[in-house]
């Protein structure tokens, strides 16, 4: 068993501000309210479940691709969570995955991309743990 973990440390109340940490010490970053639901400068929850949903994603795919064959060049994710602040409490309502790939060697065509871009989606771990999440899409092009 592997166990990584992430820290947060708050100060205030409802406009108070904090700091967000990982294990390995690479991730210090600001959050506040104003981060989260202003546009303020920091980072916030849903920026942080994007950022390990993309990398996930993107290292499972190059796996998956690798596996089959393919020579994986290059891989650009992008994993947009999407909050409802109006619903109380606030939900996560939506998670759109959209990946680029350029990917040589065993004959692949955008539909053999497609279905492991499709099978990365829906067994990466974070995916798999971000399950409750009503919507999450993929959009996939090979480049």
């Amino acid at each position: 068993m592997i166990n990584q973990f992430g820290k947060a440390q708050w100060t205030g109340d409802m406009k108070g501000h904090g700091t967000i940490t990982t294990k390995s010490g690479t991730v210090e970053a600001p959050y506040s309210v104003g981060a989260r639901f202003e546009g303020q400068k920091g980072t916030n929850p849903e920026e942080l479940i994007g950022a390990a949903h993309a990398g996930c994603y993107t290292m499972f795919l190059a796996i998956v691709l690798s596996q089959h064959g393919h020579t994986v060049e290059d891989l650009q994710t992008t994993s947009t969570v999407t909050l409802d602040p109006a619903q109380q409490p606030p939900v996560i309502t939506k998670i759109a995955v959209s990946v680029q790939g350029k990917v040589t060697g065993g004959n692949i065509t955008p539909e053999d991309f497609q279905k492991h871009a499709d099978f990365a989606k829906a067994n990466c771990p974070v995916s798999k743990a971000l399950g409750a999440v009503g919507e999450m899409t993929l959009e996939a092009k090979l480049s």
